[in-house]
């Protein structure tokens, strides 16, 4: 195999989707919405490894924040099972980190799947926090949550995406993995509120007034009838009452009536609150994850 690193391009949104596939098959992530991030990103960097026609790897470096030297940023690096063992995640690697460095980055975070700890450690990446992929079986499940008195519940077909992201920012920081991270928000609207995975009519909010408090986006995959939960976040000052499981048990019952047979999400295991919630609403862990960090 003769395989080129190179940054990715909007045509080459299938095959990248072909390879998150059989990377991480529980995630929702379609060719329409890569093409959208392709087209309208601007804080990450993305290379893939292709040879010939396809797209045999991928990779991505989220940029930092302009002026913040030595910051810690993350990265993905992406093999199909089928294409291993033959450099190409060594090359990818070794070309994101670069970006990185170039970029004024001083140390690197990424999630190792189970059976890739053995390729970050031996290149110099220390594990750290487990995560962990569950799974919950639509038919079952719960009735949904009535929110609390004095705070109501909408579908984001009903919110502006202001709304939505001056909430996802108080959460963001707030995620032990350091994995929840997003652009500002012109980008983040292009690439976030209007991704074509995103299911608005199953998403939803409790707010009080005009302000969310708590919310969940979802994305699905109408084929595979699957749905995968992108961010479930609780505002600081509106947690301790319930509210996520509130929007989440909304969220899943409102799939399940739209024809979706498997909820999936992922968490960090020691997002305890959240573990408990999903654990209630009938997820199981199906597979695991770590955290790993490398200073450059």
């Amino acid at each position: 195999m003769v395989f080129e690193i190179r940054p990715a391009r909007p045509a080459d949104a299938v095959g990248v989707a072909q390879v998150w596939a059989a990377v991480m098959p529980h995630l929702v992530k379609s060719a329409r919405a890569i093409e959208t991030e392709l087209r309208g990103g601007r804080s990450r960097v993305i290379l893939i490894a292709v040879d010939g026609p396809d797209v045999v790897g991928y990779s991505n470096l989220y940029l930092p924040e302009a002026g913040v030297a030595g910051a810690r940023v993350r990265i993905t690096v992406q093999v199909p099972p089928s294409y291993r063992e033959r450099g190409i995640g060594t090359a990818l690697l070794t070309a994101i980190s670069a970006e990185a460095v170039t970029a004024g980055a001083g140390r690197l975070l990424v999630a190792v799947a189970e059976d890739s700890k053995a390729f970050a450690e031996k290149r110099g990446f220390e594990l750290g926090r487990r995560m962990s992929h569950a799974a919950a079986d639509l038919r079952e499940a719960r009735d949904p949550i009535a929110p609390p008195a004095g705070v109501r519940l909408a579908t984001y077909e009903e919110l502006e995406p202001r709304q939505v992201f001056d909430a996802e920012i108080q959460v963001r920081d707030d995620d032990p993995s350091g994995f929840s991270g997003g652009p500002a928000y012109d980008e983040w609207v292009k690439v976030s509120w209007n991704n074509p995975d995103i299911r608005r009519d199953l998403s939803f909010a409790v707010l009080d007034g005009d302000g969310v408090l708590s919310f969940v986006t979802t994305t699905a995959d109408p084929d595979r009838g699957v749905i995968w939960s992108n961010l479930t976040g609780t505002i600081p000052s509106a947690r301790g009452r319930g509210l996520a499981k509130v929007v989440k048990s909304h969220a899943l019952a409102a799939a399940r009536d739209a024809g979706f047979v498997t909820a999936s999400t992922g968490n960090d295991a020691g997002n305890l609150p959240m573990l408990a919630v999903n654990k209630w609403l009938g997820y199981r862990t199906t597979s695991g994850a770590w955290t790993a960090e490398k200073a450059l």
